[in-house]
């Protein structure tokens, strides 16, 4: 993630609440999503880069479909919400250390991406639902895009956003954007405290990168939107509503400005391969260094990385392809498809400390545990070797390329109808390919 110069203070227009930023405030993810006919394919295909604290660890979770009790409690990361009486199954990667995700997919083809965002609304530091738990309840909730968009929205309005987002005793908040995909369209979701405004997108391709991107095309939105907007002073109420530019601060500060440098980087590359994207291409973007969309600096770096792909043939199954460990140079996307078979993966999953988790005592994050789980600790004896010896670290990562276009490979196969393994193997390949990584890395 990028940081901030030091001393730089985000300033909130109109008299609000001044939100202090220090050097390591986390600020960039870049989500991506291409729909037909900008997929070479008869697809929607979604990726994202999380950027997060340098040493945060992902670990990547399958929760089964599930029913509950009526009246039932769901603890999130702070606080408790009324439970749904029946849960899809999803795969989730998350940091470690909370309830929600940053990024994910549920059984029914949905996916949601998030990303942290400024505006002239205030952030409140009281605990509510983080922009991730959202993101995983609404997964966990919808069968579409557009009603996992509904699910964010009601919850919005029902429970508010707040809560530190990292872990550490120094709190820092922000809001959300959200992009939602599923087989047929796509959905950029940009909140500002309660409010919101949302834009379809049925072709083409669209990125979002920490900032807002919505202008006039708006979708859906919060009934209050403009009127509130009206009583702040930020728009006249004649005219045009341009949601970016009336919610944006006014004064940016120097990393929230070159973070549209990023957004700009992002959309050329999707035009460049308008009409022939793929998961490859898709791959090979998150790990553009030069743009800053694969990030490896300043503290903070690309802590795991997803690509899906969704066929608008509901025969086809989707598959979601998520490294579980840092930096996509240096990392393998492998395969995960729902269906018989599927379960959890030991060698991606964090220890857990239950009651005396740092994020469950309070005050919180006055203490530090280990969360790396097995395979994340295999990678890391791995990034040490490519970057000190030469010969192995080139051998390790021609490794990694090979693993992942093997799995690449019997996607494509499995997508145009060569091969057809029982479901019990289709379940059980992300966890396959999870246990041939550990074994590279042994």
């Amino acid at each position: 993630m990028e940081a901030l110069e030091p001393g730089t203070k985000l300033g909130v227009l109109q008299g609000e609440r001044m939100t202090s930023w220090s050097p390591d405030t986390p600020c960039s993810c870049d989500c991506f999503v291409s729909v037909p006919p900008a997929s070479a394919i008869p697809a929607v295909i979604f990726a994202k880069n999380s950027d997060r604290p340098r040493d945060e660890v992902q670990e990547v979770v399958f929760v089964p479909a599930g029913t509950h009790a009526p009246g039932s409690k769901l603890q999130c990361t702070y606080i408790e919400v009324e439970q749904v009486s029946k849960t899809h199954a999803v795969i989730l990667s998350r940091p470690s250390w909370l309830w929600g995700a940053e990024m994910g997919a549920n059984e029914h083809g949905v996916c949601i991406g998030n990303e942290a965002v400024w505006t002239k609304e205030p952030v409140g530091e009281g605990e509510a639902l983080l922009g991730m738990d959202l993101l995983r309840l609404a997964l966990e909730r919808s069968s579409s895009a557009q009603e996992a968009l509904h699910v964010i929205t009601g919850l919005l309005e029902r429970y508010g956003q707040g809560g530190s987002c990292r872990e550490d005793p120094t709190s820092f908040c922000y809001h959300n954007t959200f992009l939602l995909a599923d087989r047929t369209e796509a959905w950029v979701l940009e909140t500002a405290g309660r409010l919101w405004a949302a834009q379809r997108i049925q072709e083409g391709a669209r990125n979002i990168s920490n900032q807002l991107s919505i202008g006039t095309d708006i979708s859906a939105e919060h009934p209050e939107l403009r009127t509130h907007s009206q009583a702040q002073g930020w728009w006249g109420g004649q005219g045009t509503f341009d949601f970016a530019r009336v919610f944006s601060l006014t004064q940016q500060p120097v990393r929230m400005e070159a973070a549209k440098a990023r957004f700009q980087a992002g959309r050329a590359l999707l035009q460049q391969q308008q009409g022939g994207i793929t998961a490859e291409v898709m791959m090979d973007i998150l790990r553009n260094k030069e743009s800053g969309i694969c990030m490896d600096s300043g503290g903070f770096r690309t802590t795991a990385s997803m690509v899906s792909i969704l066929p608008q043939d509901p025969t086809q199954p989707c598959v979601h392809f998520l490294t579980a460990t840092p930096d996509p140079s240096r990392s393998v996307f492998k395969p995960f498809i729902f269906g018989e078979g599927v379960a959890q993966a030991p060698q991606v999953l964090s220890p857990t400390f239950g009651t005396q988790d740092p994020v469950r005592t309070v005050p919180r994050f006055q203490s530090q545990v280990d969360r790396r789980h097995t395979l994340y600790r295999g990678h890391q004896e791995a990034l040490g070797l490519m970057e000190s010896e030469q010969d192995q670290g080139q051998q390790l990562w021609q490794k990694q390329r090979d693993l992942e276009q093997e799995g690449l490979e019997a996607v494509r196969r499995l997508l145009a109808g060569e091969w057809a393994p029982p479901p019990q193997e289709l379940g059980g390949l992300f966890q396959a390919f999870v246990k041939r990584e550990s074994q590279v890395y042994a």
